[in-house]
């Protein structure tokens, strides 16, 4: 294993293992341990909820309600295309797989399965669902080793192939660096499924400053830009970069979908923690 993958590995692993506490309860009624409220009974319900104590007190028949002890559908979908294979601190495609092992790692902890893919034109399967380590190691293996120079990323592809493929209600952590929001709709598949949204960037793309001549490579579709970087040019570039992080905010709002940015400078283990509150 490649000693760099190593430690992220070592570094997630421990992160979560040493911090997180708890597991997830979730606040369904329905069959479990956790005793909730008492309520009158109405017909059709199991009797063997009644409370006969209380019963036998107020004359009417009350049955114990408690919250569902549910086990979560985790779906991690890394977004793999030439764009996350940049980084002037950490690469993003690097971040993006310390983020998915945090978050597989975190699954595992709190007793929950896991599954991922990994998505740019189509979805490819990474890792089938599992609760071990080892399907942690495998899938971290393939995001880090995934040949992401010159994959296109088709929006409307991964979501409807997720749409179509995931049967079961799960919550779904995209992750990617979201630059052509104009081509994202997300509607149909959070009404499905609770969709989480971690957008990875580097402070760079976003900064950019006055670079004089440069030569510029496309790692999409390998197209080459030599020319002069000026001071309009970057304003613009700065203009168009805040319109579309606007149009991806406001529609994620709209579907009510939870999302954070992830410098490749910062430690995504607090920022996922505050997320997953």
């Amino acid at each position: 294993m490649n000693a760099k993958l190593k430690k992220i590995l070592i570094k997630s692993k421990k992160e979560v293992f040493s911090e997180i506490v708890g597991n997830n309860s979730s606040k369904l009624k329905g069959e479990g341990y956790d005793f909730l409220e008492l309520k009158e009974y109405e017909y059709g319900e199991d009797v063997k909820n009644i409370d006969w104590v209380i019963s036998a007190k107020l004359q009417k028949p009350y049955v114990k309600v408690f919250h569902a002890q549910k086990e979560l559908n985790i779906n991690i979908v890394p977004i793999l295309n030439g764009s996350v294979y940049f980084g002037t601190d950490v690469f993003k495609q690097d971040l993006i797989c310390e983020i998915s092992s945090i978050l597989a790692f975190s699954a595992i902890k709190q007793g929950d399965t896991f599954s991922s893919y990994i998505a740019n034109n189509n979805i490819e399967v990474c890792t089938k669902k599992s609760k071990k380590n080892f399907s942690v190691n495998r899938m971290a293996e393939n995001i880090f080793n995934y040949k992401s120079v010159g994959k296109k990323c088709d929006y409307k592809a991964i979501c409807n192939q997720l749409f179509s493929h995931l049967k079961r209600r799960s919550l779904i952590f995209l992750i990617g660096d979201f630059f052509d929001s104009s081509k994202i709709d997300l509607k149909l598949l959070s009404k499905k499924h609770e969709v989480v949204v971690i957008i990875v960037r580097d402070k760079f793309e976003e900064n950019l400053t006055t670079l004089g001549n440069v030569q510029l490579r496309d790692l999409e579709n390998g197209i080459e830009y030599k020319g002069i970087l000026d001071k309009t040019s970057i304003n613009e570039y700065k203009k168009l970069l805040k319109q579309n992080d606007h149009i991806l905010y406001e529609h994620l709002r709209k579907c009510n979908i939870n999302f954070i940015k992830i410098y490749t400078d910062e430690n995504p283990f607090s920022k996922l923690i505050r997320l997953m509150k």
